[in-house]
């Protein structure tokens, strides 16, 4: 079998905090006398509020721009030995403001570990905070567009927010020229999807995988080319599927809905980019010319360059073609 680090590939849904390797948490959380949380156990169903508070004690250890920066520069080596030739960061940038002293210092501070022409940042607003903070947020993404901020997305738990009441931060973003990136279709069922689409005028959608149920939101995002962040180690241990042999890649990919696989949070759901795709071929069964296709499809659904798409589409090709 072909070697599936060197297919080339993007990660197009990676969350700061979780990207952090386990040494470097260890060392910061003995550093600033926090906690470190155990990651996630694959095999047990852990629910949303078990992994919130995993995530949250695992920021604690986030105290300076340094260490920020740092995360992201490893973040972006961890993912180029996966044969990820572009990254696209996604970051809450309230979540570290208090600690940094502002918004911008927390943008700041991830460009500065961010390697122009490889990594891309995705700032994201938040599901349980009201959307006047979107709103602030799609503002300093917008500020930030051209000089490494690339999308702007809404993470968290979907079920604690209203779809329509983003739309305004979506406008601001999109009258940016950023991607529009939000999570959705978790756990709420394919509507949720389908409102991402319409309202907030959605590129990609983090994870969607509740979509494969309703053949009309899976013809929608055919027919618009939206691609799915589909990141298969994050659903077992989240109670989204009971193993990794329930995952609808197939249902997908069989209905022309563009499928990139992405790490999520690696630190908490362990296994990077690399075993998204193994878990593709070894679980799910994938030929090495559909890995190929997953490969193109977060390439294709990137913001990478011209010139870096170009590349990738090029070794996608030649990894087919056992160069």
């Amino acid at each position: 079998m072909r070697d599936l680090r060197r297919l080339p590939k993007a990660n197009l849904h990676l969350h700061l905090t979780g990207s952090m390797r386990p040494a470097t948490l260890a060392e910061l959380a003995d550093r600033y006398g926090v906690p470190v949380p155990p990651p996630l156990h694959p095999g047990m169903a852990h629910g949303w509020a078990a992994f919130q508070t995993g995530y949250d004690a695992a920021r604690a250890a986030l105290r300076t721009a340094d260490d920020i920066a740092r995360v992201v520069a490893e973040a972006a080596a961890d993912d180029a030995a996966d044969g990820a030739g572009w990254l696209e960061l996604q970051v809450d940038p309230t979540s570290y403001a208090e600690r940094l002293g502002g918004l911008a210092p927390v943008v700041e501070a991830v460009l500065a570990g961010a390697v122009p022409g490889t990594t891309g940042i995705v700032l994201a607003a938040s599901w349980a905070r009201p959307p006047e903070v979107a709103e602030e947020v799609a503002r300093l993404a917008a500020r930030y567009a051209g000089a490494g901020v690339v999308g702007f997305g809404l993470s968290n738990d979907e079920r604690r927010g209203r779809v329509a009441d983003f739309a305004p931060a979506f406008r601001i973003a999109a009258d940016a020229g950023l991607l529009a990136v939000p999570h959705a279709g978790f756990y709420e069922p394919a509507w949720h999807v389908r409102d991402c689409v319409d309202l907030l005028g959605a590129h990609r959608i983090g994870h969607g995988v509740t979509s494969s149920a309703d053949p009309g939101t899976l013809d929608l995002l055919a027919a618009k080319g939206v691609a799915l962040e589909v990141c298969p180690t994050s659903y077992p241990p989240l109670g989204v599927i009971a193993d990794f042999g329930a995952l609808p890649l197939r249902n997908l990919l069989d209905a022309g809905v563009r499928v990139a696989l992405g790490s999520d949070d690696p630190l908490l759901f362990p296994g990077g980019l690399h075993r998204q795709y193994e878990i593709a071929r070894h679980e799910l069964g994938c030929t090495d010319a559909e890995l190929a296709t997953l490969a193109r499809h977060s390439v294709d659904a990137s913001a990478a360059p011209a010139r870096v798409r170009r590349r990738l589409a090029a070794g996608i090709d030649a990894w087919v073609a056992g160069v």
